[in-house]
């Protein structure tokens, strides 16, 4: 019986699995964040090695036991980012393993092949893909600065000045001056712009992205507005990636739709601008939302290292047992 390990680093949780080769899951562990990026690579590394210890132990198995490691993380972008990451991950105790962008756990997750583009829209966002020739792109995941628009906390950032803008008429009037203030603990926009001026706050809490999409529920014209200027920025990122990658011919394009933005929110105005943005450059695409957490493309990926075919069976076991919080 071949043991497989997944381990899932993102920017603030580390999710580790244990599951045998027919899908049976045996171990879990959760530590705190595995991306090298944000508190550096010795605490990254202490985390994931924290996580995979705890799976081992409620699985009963050691160090040995384990057949292959793959490692989907954050932060793992660039070639400088795996001169950093590779000597920390030998160090811990599994001999066969692999590293990822986590990107492309999703992709394993909501495709049969790992084959299409992925789109991931969470706090962050960016897009990928991988053709049948196993070449792989990324557009994305590098900040405003580089290009991103459409992570939740832009998401929330936009909310929040488009708020001040219609509550200073530079915009149309809207519910979201009204939604913000009441969000934010304040009675009115005109005390949350004194209060943030006062203190000098620049920084805006990402949960506005939730108030974002309740006024665009509520039929508000500006919510709609920035929520379908959204999806389009990440129709531009899939159209990027296919482009990059020479198009996949002969195929229906399979778009796999990853992050709590297009999980959770599935906002109809955000979705139909993606597809129509996606439908200018492209005439054959399905959206996949993957029905199974992330760590189970880690570790549908090792599986493909070992030959492991991946069953009805085992597909539906991952989609049943849930993420960290089940």
């Amino acid at each position: 019986m071949a043991y497989i390990m997944g381990v899932d680093g993102g920017n603030s949780k580390t999710f580790a699995v244990i599951a045998d080769e027919e899908g049976r899951l045996l171990g879990r562990g959760l530590a705190g964040c595995g991306n090298h990026q944000v508190p550096g690579i010795d605490e990254a590394i202490a985390n994931i090695r924290k996580s995979a210890m705890m799976a081992l132990e409620q699985a009963g198995l050691n160090e040995a036991d384990i057949d292959y490691v793959q490692y989907g993380l954050a932060g793992a972008d660039r070639e400088k980012d795996f001169r950093i990451l590779r000597p920390g991950l030998a160090g811990l105790p599994f001999p066969n393993w692999d590293v990822v962008c986590d990107t492309y756990e999703g992709l394993r997750a909501g495709t049969p092949d790992n084959v299409g583009v992925v789109l991931i829209c969470g706090s962050g966002t960016n897009a990928a893909g991988r053709n049948r020739e196993g070449l792989t792109v990324q557009t994305g995941g590098f900040g405003h600065l580089f290009g991103d628009r459409t992570g939740g906390g832009d998401m929330a950032k936009e909310t929040f000045s488009h708020a001040v803008r219609s509550w200073d008429l530079r915009e149309a009037p809207s519910i979201l001056p009204d939604k913000v203030a009441k969000h934010l603990g304040f009675a009115d926009m005109g005390q949350v712009f004194d209060h943030f001026l006062d203190q000098d706050i620049e920084q805006v809490p990402g949960s506005l992205t939730i108030v974002l999409h309740e006024a665009a529920d509520e039929g508000d014209e500006l919510a709609i507005r920035l929520l379908r200027r959204a999806g389009e920025e990440l129709g531009r990122g899939a159209n990027s990636v296919i482009r990059r990658l020479g198009g996949f011919p002969g195929d229906a394009i399979r778009i796999v739709t990853v992050g709590s933005v297009v999980q959770e929110g599935r906002n109809p105005h955000l979705l139909a601008a993606m597809r129509e943005k996606i439908a200018e450059e492209n005439e054959r695409f399905e959206f996949i939302i993957p029905k199974m957490a992330p760590v189970y493309g880690a570790v549908l990926l090792a599986m493909d290292r070992l030959g492991i075919p991946a069953t009805d069976t085992m597909l539906r076991r991952f989609e049943a047992y849930g993420g960290y919080q089940a």
